[in-house]
């Protein structure tokens, strides 16, 4: 069945033994392990198929008899195939170059052990627009210590090829070699030896770039993943019954999560100089893992001016980040892509780059990188998220139409350059993942009803005990009304707090706040049939103290929602609203997350107990007798 007049357009590496796949496969050839109930070979002729690819060379060697039985000429799968016998085993290089007459002078290399949910198509322009020898597909993985790394320049270019063991791991990024190419045959004949045996990533392409030879990087998130041990396919078949995949696929636009660096994933550092500096967040690297466990990008958005500074070079900058990358790997995590912003708009620092000292539309709160990010990955930022721990991160992420998590850690929001409220306020990058992956929709199930039956409501009260969740439930419950089509406006009672040397917290809950004042600004606004306009107090709860806050414009057919802990405590807020929801957690997630609360405050161990015993005896026991005015009821305890 070897027709050399037929030059194909695709060779796929199928002559591996599978040694450690034997406890799976017996004596079948590697190609032939099954994934989802067919041959993995069987799926990449699929999806040459698919990418208009119909004329494969299969390179085979052990057991070739058993492939050539299954595949035949390759009709029954709408391709033509060509099968190039190695009579010994040659290495990927040797095979390839023993297979050329077989091939056209440009084709496609694919892995016989790997699974690829990958456009074709799409690296087989890139290759040609590039003028490159060859292109190499590349991605962050979850294991780049045993991993071939990629080093690669500014414009895609490939300047480095480090196969495993590396010395040091962490001196390269995580661009991993995901053994899939664009190839020119006369590049191949150029390096490969006429005899014995060679590989492609560790021998032609260092013997290639030896030779002045362009070798073009092809990065993207999509699925592509060796299968060749018993861990990796069972690995394998788990992604795709979790249709990770078809998430990372070009087929639609892709779901992320938009990371900010200093603060969020590491400590922050006052302009951060060198790896030794960088050291991760307690459990940054396994709330990484999880986004990419469950098909979100991971992207990375920093301001980084040390650049335009002169602090660091952007050798030193790479080096940083390949610091990041190994802390990243270790915890079996990675980010899809880390953008970065040089630039520094003030000038008079010594040893500052003239050229990087603009005004940008990079630098958060601008949204450039946002906007290549979404460009490049093929991101839906409707579905997408940020998160950060300063303002500047909480305004580029409004800006850019993602939702919004702040994180106290870093500056917890407290840098105050910029006025913005998030949308959701958590302790850690941990604490937003979990919310992000989980805790949002799932809040949103149980709130559907509610939202429902508010489709005609202009106030929503909404009250329970604190730290019962009910500023994520509140915003959540904005979410699904304005997807109905209401305006919503979010006013917090904490604005009508007394000053704090008037509320001791041994008074009764709704003494320490001023409710007739709220209800008499309040009640204007719902009876209007015109537009209202609303001057809102803002409480720092850190500080203890109240600012002034935006002036909202609420319209005849806006709906208000009013959250607090003594919503449903005063009579005349009550009549105003048709809709009252009261929100409960159970007491120990409750107290966990006020003494989180307090610590982030200032708060010492010492004193929580008490401060936490006058809270429950003066609070707790009042606001939830409030539960009984409420026409709704939903428990805040989301664990899965």
């Amino acid at each position: 069945m070897e027709h050399d007049a037929v030059k194909c357009q695709v060779a796929i590496l199928a002559g591996g033994m599978g040694t450690r796949l034997k406890s799976r496969t017996g004596n079948l050839p590697k190609p032939m392990a099954l994934v989802m109930g067919r041959p993995v070979l069987e799926h990449l002729i699929s999806l040459c198929r698919l990418h208009g690819f119909e004329r494969i060379a299969l390179l085979v060697h052990y057991e070739h008899a058993v492939i050539a039985d299954h595949f035949g000429d390759g009709s029954r799968l709408g391709v033509q195939l060509v099968y190039r016998v190695e009579r010994e085993a040659r290495g990927t290089a040797g095979a390839l170059l023993d297979a050329l007459p077989a091939l056209a002078p440009r084709f496609l290399v694919i892995y016989g052990d790997t699974y690829a949910d990958v456009d074709l198509l799409a690296i087989w322009r890139v290759h040609a627009c590039a003028s490159a020898s060859a292109t190499l597909l590349l991605h962050p993985n979850d294991h780049p210590f045993d991993s071939d790394l990629i080093e690669v320049d500014a414009g895609g270019r490939v300047i480095g090829v480090h196969p495993y063991p590396h010395a040091d791991a962490a001196a390269h990024r995580n661009l991993v070699n995901a053994a899939l190419y664009v190839m020119e045959a006369d590049a191949v004949a150029a390096v490969a030896p006429r005899e014995g045996k060679a590989d492609l990533a560790r021998h032609s392409f260092p013997a290639m770039l030896a030779r002045g030879m362009t070798l073009h990087a092809h990065l993207t998130p999509e699925y592509i993943k060796d299968m060749g041990t018993p861990e990796r396919l069972d690995k394998v078949e788990a992604d795709l019954n979790a249709g990770l995949p078809d998430r990372l696929s070009s087929r639609g636009l892709r779901n992320a999560v938009f990371i900010d660096r200093d603060g969020t994933l590491n400590v922050e550092v006052d302009h951060l100089r060198s790896p030794e500096q960088l050291h991760l967040l307690d459990g940054a690297g396994e709330a990484v893992r999880r986004l990419n466990r469950a098909g979100v990008l991971a992207v990375g958005i920093t301001n980084q001016p040390v650049l335009a500074r002169g602090d660091v070079t952007l050798a030193g900058l790479e080096r940083i980040h390949s610091k990041l990358d190994a802390l990243l790997g270790e915890a079996g995590g990675y980010l899809d892509r880390l953008y970065v912003c040089p630039h520094h708009p003030h000038g008079g620092f010594a040893g500052e780059v003239s050229e990087l000292k603009v005004r940008c539309d990079c630098r958060k709160p601008a949204t450039g990188l946002f906007e290549r990010a979404a460009r490049e990955l093929g991101i839906d930022r409707r579905s997408s998220w940020m998160v950060g721990d300063s303002s500047a991160d909480i305004l580029a992420g409004a800006r850019a139409g993602v939702r919004t998590v702040l994180v106290r850690t870093g500056y917890a929001g407290q840098d105050r350059k910029h006025v913005v409220d998030p949308d959701y306020v958590v302790p850690d990058l941990v604490a937003a993942v979990e919310w992000i992956l989980h805790g949002h929709r799932a809040m949103a199930s149980r709130l559907v009803r509610v939202a429902a039956d508010a489709a005609q409501a202009r106030l929503i009260l909404v009250a329970g005990p604190a730290r019962a969740g009910k500023s994520m439930a509140t915003r959540v419950l904005c979410e699904l009304l304005t997807l109905a089509g209401r305006d919503c406006h979010l006013i917090n009672l904490d604005g009508w707090l007394k000053p704090v040397e008037e509320r001791p917290e041994t008074e009764p809950v709704d003494a320490r706040y001023d409710l007739d004042a709220a209800a008499s600004a309040l009640a204007p606004l719902i009876a209007a049939d015109s537009r209202h306009w609303l001057a809102t107090r803002r409480y720092e709860r850190r500080t203890r103290s109240a600012m002034t806050g935006p002036i909202l414009s609420i319209g005849p057919c806006d709906v208000v929602i009013v959250e607090g802990v003594p919503a449903l405590m005063h009579p005349s807020l009550r009549e105003l609203a048709s809709v009252r929801l009261f929100l409960d957690v159970g007491d120990l997630e409750r107290h966990r997350r006020l003494a989180a609360d307090y610590g982030w405050r200032g708060v010492t161990a010492a004193t929580l107990a008490e401060v936490l015993q006058r809270r429950e005896a003066a609070e707790v026991p009042a606001v939830r007798a409030s539960a009984a005015f409420a026409t709704h009821r939903v428990d805040c305890d989301l664990t899965p």
